[in-house]
């Protein structure tokens, strides 16, 4: 073997185990060897290659379930085998319910032993292997669907490709396939910018552009009411289409998935933007002019969207013309969150409820000032793995699962997704330029041109306007927009933290997702 395979076993009885690792020693297996649970937790805690543990069951002090559930706690994906005496069934059933890999009888047999690495560790070696040849295979394919003048249909295509390898590839010990795909991904981006960069503006004026924030109720949600059942839509700020891939698997557990779909958030891909217009209906300038009164420009003091259920109210009665009743329910922070799953079936009431779900945006903004959460969150595969983890055990989850059982329709959807941001453009402009860093909207703002998506006119994007002589930017790809004033801290500071307003697949193209209980 190129790189030798590192058992750890655990056995009180490891003395008389000599024989058997002697024979892994010879098949070329390294094995360290630990005589209690504590012991193995210990080697664990201070090594990070071990490939398999093997358990026994009876260990005195700390038995081999109880040291495998401590395990599992800090190395969930480490495969581990239980040897025992007993082949009781309970135990059995307990040590299978908590995750073990396989099972070997005392006395063990040296070719039992290699039968069980086989189909481990080997095994994971040759799905990773056809994983990363399947995608070598694909990757030229992927190449001619981007230098082919896609359409946004055909985007939506190409990227769904691009975000299910590099799921696949996330369990593939091949850095090299990872650094393809992600140098992959960057010349989609900027392939897609020049994409949008040419035809936002047309898709702002036209019917027969994609579904984008504004019309995504009337397009993608008010046909599927039902008179026969209640509904209700989760937003989830921030939801990118690979995060949604991550959380498919638990909702299916409990619901069918009906439709995977997308729409386009438009641009700015932010908060402000792209969820007020949801709710309204209407473009950002739209609910400017209708509703003066309930519109704040970037640089006014206040909450920006303190205004969606009076305007998801005026799109319902402007839209469905009919005795509807619905509801609107925001969750901010935990105490909303245990309230909505304590109270959750008083939504039965209602023909559509509206649920605004914030957890994702409060990450991705607490990991940009939490050092904690940049460790956690260090990439994309880590913060599509900290979402599963939060929404398996949020009381959101909870919440829908009694949903489940009372036959009710579920959307889950977003407003904009976020990108890892890596290079910095500086951009000079006036004390009421916008601070968000993937789009400014200002007077006289100077910046390098060939790093952003310009709208001079902002009407014609579909922007309000706050000064005569307003310009709206937006970041292309991976970009992040600096001042000059601090320029190296501030670089270091957000390079590599998520966050949204610009153009790229991972901002715009998110998923609108229809479901049915089991």
């Amino acid at each position: 073997m190129a790189e030798k395979i590192k058992i750890l076993w655990a056995d009180d009885e490891i003395d008389l185990l000599k024989p058997q690792l002697f024979f892994l020693d010879k098949k070329g297996y390294e094995v360290v060897t630990v005589s209690n649970g504590y012991d193995a937790l210990d080697v664990l805690s201070n090594t990070h290659d071990v490939d398999v543990v093997f358990l026994d069951e009876s260990m005195p002090g700390l038995t081999g379930l109880e040291t495998l559930s401590k395990i599992k706690e800090t190395n969930a994906q480490i495969p581990v085998v239980m040897i025992t005496k007993n082949e009781a069934e309970n135990i059995m059933e307990d040590a299978i319910g908590a995750q073990i890999d396989d099972y070997l009888i005392k006395p063990v047999n040296p070719n039992q032993i290699l039968l069980s690495l086989k189909k481990i560790v080997d095994n994971k070696r040759l799905v990773s292997e056809k994983t990363a040849l399947e995608y070598q295979q694909e990757f030229r394919n992927i190449i001619m669907d981007i230098q082919n003048n896609p359409d946004y249909r055909e985007w939506a295509t190409i990227y769904k490709k691009i975000i299910n390898w590099e799921i696949k590839l996330d369990d593939s010990d091949n850095p090299q396939m990872k650094e393809i795909l992600e140098m992959q991904k960057s010349e989609a981006n900027a392939s897609f910018f020049k994409y949008v960069s040419k035809n936002y503006l047309d898709w702002i004026k036209a019917e027969d552009g994609p579904v984008m924030s504004q019309n995504l109720f009337r397009k993608k949600i008010f046909p599927h009411l039902s008179d026969s059942s209640k509904s209700v839509v989760l937003l989830l700020d921030n939801l990118r289409y690979d995060q949604w891939k991550i959380i498919e698997p638990i909702l299916t557990e409990f619901y069918r998935v009906e439709n995977e779909d997308y729409f386009y958030s438009l641009l700015p891909s932010a908060t402000q933007y792209s969820r007020n217009a949801i709710f309204a209906g209407m473009l950002p300038s739209e609910i400017h002019k209708n509703y003066p009164d309930w519109w704040l420009h970037d640089f006014e003091e206040g909450g920006k969207n303190m205004k969606e259920q009076e305007l998801f109210n005026e799109q319902v009665k402007r839209l469905i013309r009919k005795d509807i009743k619905t509801d609107y329910i925001k969750v901010t922070n935990s105490f909303h969150a245990k309230q909505l799953q304590e109270n959750i079936l008083n939504i039965l009431n209602n023909d559509l409820t509206v649920i605004v779900y914030n957890f994702i945006d409060m990450l991705s903004h607490s990991r940009t000032e939490m050092e904690v959460l940049k460790e956690l969150a260090g990439d994309e595969k880590a913060y599509r793995s900290l979402t599963r983890s939060w929404f398996l055990n949020s009381p959101i989850w909870e919440a829908l699962k009694k949903l489940a059982e009372k036959g009710i329709q579920l959307f889950v959807t977003t407003d904009h997704g976020t990108i890892r941001v890596k290079t910095p453009s500086k951009v000079i402009g006036d004390k009421e330029t916008t601070t968000n860093l993937r789009y400014k909207v200002g007077r006289n703002l100077s910046f390098d041109r060939k790093d952003v998506f310009e709208i001079k006119n902002p009407e014609e994007g579909g922007l309000p306007k706050p000064n005569v002589s307003s310009t709206y930017i937006f970041a292309k790809e991976d970009i992040f927009f600096l001042y000059p004033n601090n320029y190296s801290y501030f670089n270091n500071f957000f390079r590599d933290t998520f966050q949204h307003g610009g153009v790229s697949l991972e901002e715009m193209l998110v998923p609108i997702i229809k479901l049915k209980p089991k």
